[in-house]
């Protein structure tokens, strides 16, 4: 090939494409910072040396998103090019955020739909992997809470609008966005718009039903951490319990001891299976662990030390004001116990040097949170003072609690929850406590009844656009050993377009949590029923129970300043 042909070739401008044509959209505060097709099969995110593979052929965008002079949002947009379902999907990441979620992206395209997700504007704010992980390491639940560095970050202190942004607006401003992009691209408008997040993400996606209730047609909420300032007070009284003396640390192999003994005390009695390695309503159980306390000369890990049991009892009591003893945040539910660090419980919690996903408190509080000399810091924390400080400054933008889903029931919204009753890190009952919250504000002018009752009006009304599903044995947002692997998106879907309210959700279980070889199925009955075994037939096989209305159950719930 001569030079002159080479240069020829080498200056021959990219054929336009309509995907390439969105460089050229003008839209407010938003800057679109490539847009490119990608019909390989695969994509590997940055940081990544592993691609994600089985993709269709889409138009990948990145943009950044300006509201305001300090904000500095990350989004894509996903667009798959030929098997596009009409429907748009905002998805939801975890912890602070900081990075793009790939999986949740992936996932969307796989399914059909034009999809998007966002970095929540704090990729660029000074958050350390420490508080927020990075692109390569999402994967590994470890890295979001505790991620590559030791060295704290004052993270977004000083920084109003971009906790403003992490909170409700980089979420509304992805969807407002995507959807332009998503129309340019296809021509024509998408038919339904549906949101699906867990953890951060069931955060965000209680935010959009309660502030910007228009923005979609159906929204999945799980294990959510709407009650954001109060749950990190959890991670960081757990840390106080447990560093209070050496003697107070849980060992691993003792998290195991305690799991058995809870199953062994409480499994069938709560519906479920007497064979099943899990608990199907903890509620039920009240194991206390001073059963395990050392006697006649056995010590651990074989037993607990008082000051163990001590430890485990403020574990299931919750976040407490140690002053008048009101409840700050419900307390974790027995049968949550595991020595993996990875499931982000207990024994992840107890091992950092500092609580995990304490950065919230550094935006309130400054780097000076970390100094142990500070007036106000990690280890010395108040909470009958202290809470306060932290709600008056960050609570309007960060809590997702009220119960007021009017606007978003009259245009049809649907709204389905659900939740691990093993989550070791945002501990089950909030979930309910939510739940019950919005039967109790859509009961308001009926004589109540209990919410356990199918006669309640509240929980009637509730029913008929927002539904809860408990998933028995199943960690935070996945995992566990209970079913923990389930498709929520398509009964929503379903629920919205064709009016058929979801009762039951099969859930399974595979071997060793790796598919293909299944262990067992399981069916999520809707809160507030429960799954009974029929008496007969394989426990591993969910035909042969039958969801049942549950008897009542006490409820923990939070002091009325810091609920639902």
């Amino acid at each position: 090939m001569s030079l002159f042909a080479f240069v020829a070739i080498a200056s021959t401008p990219a054929v336009a494409t309509p995907c390439t044509n969105l460089l050229s959209l003008n839209l407010p505060d938003t800057t679109i910072t490539s847009a490119t097709d990608n019909t390989t099969g695969s994509f590997t995110p940055p940081g990544s040396s592993t691609p994600i593979t089985g993709l269709p052929a889409f138009c990948r965008v990145t943009a950044t998103l300006i509201p305001t002079s300090d904000s500095n949002i990350k989004v894509e947009i996903w667009l798959p090019e030929t098997t596009w379902n009409g429907r748009f999907l905002g998805t939801g990441g975890g912890g602070f955020q900081g990075v793009i979620t790939y999986s949740e992206l992936a996932s969307g395209i796989q399914a059909g739909f034009a999809a998007t997700n966002s970095d929540l504007g704090t990729g660029s704010s000074g958050c350390s992997p420490l508080y927020c992980g990075s692109a390569g390491n999402m994967g590994n639940p470890l890295a979001i809470a505790f991620g590559d560095s030791a060295s704290p970050t004052t993270g977004l202190f000083g920084h109003p609008e971009r906790i403003k942004d992490f909170g409700q607006r980089a979420i509304h401003l992805m969807t407002v966005r995507g959807k332009q992009i998503a129309d340019a691209f296809y021509q024509k408008s998408h038919t339904k718009a549906y949101f699906a997040g867990c953890s951060t993400g069931g955060q965000n996606a209680l935010m959009e039903a309660q502030r910007f209730p228009n923005d979609y047609d159906g929204i999945l909420a799980g294990a959510a951490a709407f009650n954001r300032t109060h749950i990190h007070m959890v991670p960081l009284a757990v840390w106080q319990d447990t560093h209070a003396s050496a003697s107070r640390f849980i060992l691993p192999a003792q998290m195991t001891l305690i799991n058995k003994a809870v199953i062994a005390a409480c499994v069938g009695q709560d519906g479920g299976a007497s064979t099943d390695q899990f608990l199907t309503d903890p509620r039920d159980c009240h194991f206390d662990p001073k059963a395990l306390l050392c006697t006649g000369g056995k010590v651990p890990p074989a037993c607990l030390t008082a000051d163990q049991v001590t430890t485990m009892q403020k574990y299931y009591a919750g976040t407490i004001d140690p002053v008048n003893g009101q409840v700050i945040y419900p307390g974790y539910e027995r049968g949550n116990e595991t020595d993996n660090v990875l499931g982000l419980g207990l024994v992840l919690m107890e091992s950092l040097p500092e609580p995990a996903f304490d950065g919230l408190f550094y935006w309130v509080f400054g780097p000076s949170f970390g100094h142990p000399a500070s007036a106000v810091n990690f280890a010395n924390f108040d909470f009958h003072r202290a809470v306060d400080t932290v709600d008056d400054q960050l609570a309007e933008v960060l809590n997702a609690d009220s119960t007021d889903l009017g606007e978003f029931r009259e245009h049809g919204g649907k709204l389905l929850m659900y939740h691990g009753w093993a989550d070791p890190l945002i501990p089950s009952q909030s979930s309910i406590n939510y739940f019950n919250a919005l039967v109790g504000n859509n009961g308001r002018g009926f004589q109540q009844a209990s919410v356990n009752s199918n006669a309640s009006p509240g929980l009637e009304r509730t029913q008929s656009f927002a539904r809860l599903f408990m998933v028995p044995g199943m960690y935070h947002c996945s995992g566990g050993p209970g079913p923990n692997v389930f498709d929520a998106l398509t009964p929503l879907v379903n629920w919205v377009e064709n009016g058929v309210a979801p009762e039951t959700i099969t859930a399974t279980k595979f071997v060793a949590d790796t598919p293909p070889a299944v262990q067992m199925t399981r069916p999520l009955c809707v809160y507030p029923k429960v799954a009974k075994y029929n008496g007969s037939g394989s426990t591993s096989v969910a035909a042969n129970f039958t969801c049942v209305t549950d008897e009542p159950d006490f409820n923990q719930t939070p002091a009325p300043k810091y609920g639902p």
